[in-house]
């Protein structure tokens, strides 16, 4: 029979890989259409209305791409829409924050250091800040800001900078940045859903119905484009933090956050820069690396809290019963012996300098707080230790198993 918590694990594990998946897609899409716009050339034959041209090779095959500014003369017959692209990538991302810090948020979502949250309310100021999130930005663009792009990326920075500190003092250093990405992919998600597709609905029915359409709204729709053009690799660097400590563990993990923002918009200036054949501003790459290096000797300061009082805090009614079990003395035993040698305060282990993961496995609070991830890594399979570097035996596996089991049955 499966284990409730094996079960699960494939479930996120499934809706991780459709949430990559999809990402790709949306991601590659978006790319392809922000360097094809900049790359369109004019043309003394191109046909009325007709903004630029583009001849592309690819598969064995030459295409002729052509890009009307508002619309063509006349509705084309077929019209490929790309959407589900972005909103299959914020649903299943939306299920994977679900099944991970909200399901499980005593363990990655609530740090009672910074907020002592019931699940509710850290399940509440989880999804309204989305959403808030994404009124306060909307807001922002539908006023006068929206002729002047600039001022407003200047202030969208600000909101977001304002977030992540924001989230570093609810919330996990985990559950923090991985917040902040699903807030800036939120916007990018809702500026698809609610502007630029009822934008391209408002043209295509014009066109339909034999009207010149309005080209405002093809501007407002390319403004947001291009919103969510400079915040993607943010948002990517924001979803893979959640397996390296030294960029969410650590005091300044919420300016290591505005930084990659900024890193995010010179990446794109560059490449963005190159597809419009607006010369080659290399100085985009060394100001890049400075923020990084700025970003990894940020990552220096202490981890979230100190280790003294990460081992005082006290266990949750739930996370003390794998240390009342009677099964528990040998697992910790295993523990001790197999795996605190790497996972501890001051790592014994070859060059390892910080727990990895953050996880620490030293006293019996912390084997207590991560026995779901000790069953599933170290007890169901064998992934942990790597490469069992450790020599853990079969039957040291099984007594982990032993002890899981018995604690969820109340043993």
């Amino acid at each position: 029979m499966f284990e409730l918590a094996i079960i699960w694990d494939w479930l996120a594990f499934a809706i991780r890989w459709l949430h990559v998946i999809t990402a790709i897609a949306w991601i590659g899409s978006s790319f392809y259409f922000i360097a094809l716009d900049l790359g369109l050339r004019q043309a003394p034959d191109l046909p009325a209305g007709a903004h630029g041209e583009e001849w592309q090779v690819h598969g064995g095959g030459f295409y002729h791409i052509r890009k009307y500014l508002v619309a063509p003369s006349q509705m084309p017959e077929h019209l490929t829409w790309f959407k589900w692209e972005s909103y299959a990538t914020w649903l299943s991302g939306a299920a994977l924050l679900a099944v991970v810090y909200w399901a499980g948020a005593e363990l990655y979502l609530i740090d009672g250091e910074k907020a002592d949250l019931a699940t509710w309310q850290a399940i509440l100021i989880s999804a309204g800040s989305l959403t808030i999130g994404w009124i306060v930005y909307d807001l922002l663009c539908k006023s006068a800001l929206g002729s002047r792009p600039t001022m407003l990326m200047l202030l969208l920075f600000g909101l977001l900078v304002a977030m992540s500190w924001g989230y570093t003092q609810i919330f996990t250093g985990r559950a923090a940045l991985l917040h902040l990405g699903a807030f800036t992919a939120t916007i990018m998600t809702a500026n698809v859903f609610f502007i630029i597709m009822p934008n391209q609905r408002v043209v295509v029915a014009d066109l339909t119905a034999g009207r010149t359409p309005d080209p405002k709204y093809g501007k407002i729709a390319k403004l947001r484009s291009t919103h969510n053009n400079y915040l993607t690799l943010p948002v990517i660097f924001l979803m893979l933090s959640n397996h390296y400590p030294l960029a969410f563990a650590t005091e300044n993990n919420w300016i290591i956050a505005s930084l990659v923002f900024l890193m995010g918009v010179t990446i794109r200036h560059y490449f963005n820069s190159r597809h419009a054949r607006q010369g080659n501003p290399t100085w985009t790459w060394a100001v890049t690396a400075v923020i990084f290096v700025v970003i990894m000797w940020l990552s220096t300061a202490p981890m979230f809290g100190s280790y003294e009082e990460a081992a005082s805090r006290p266990l949750r009614p739930a996370e003390a019963l794998f240390v009342e079990n009677t099964e528990f003395e040998e697992a910790y035993n295993v523990v001790l012996g197999r795996c605190s040698m790497c996972h501890a305060r001051e790592p014994g282990y070859g060059n390892i300098l910080w727990a990895p993961n953050g996880v620490l496995l030293e006293t019996e609070g912390d084997v207590a707080r991560h026995a779901r991830q000790i069953f599933l890594q170290a007890g169901v399979s064998h992934a942990m230790p790597p490469g069992n570097v450790t020599w853990m035996e079969p039957s040291e596996r099984a007594q982990i198993v032993r002890w899981y089991r018995s604690a969820r049955q109340g043993g």
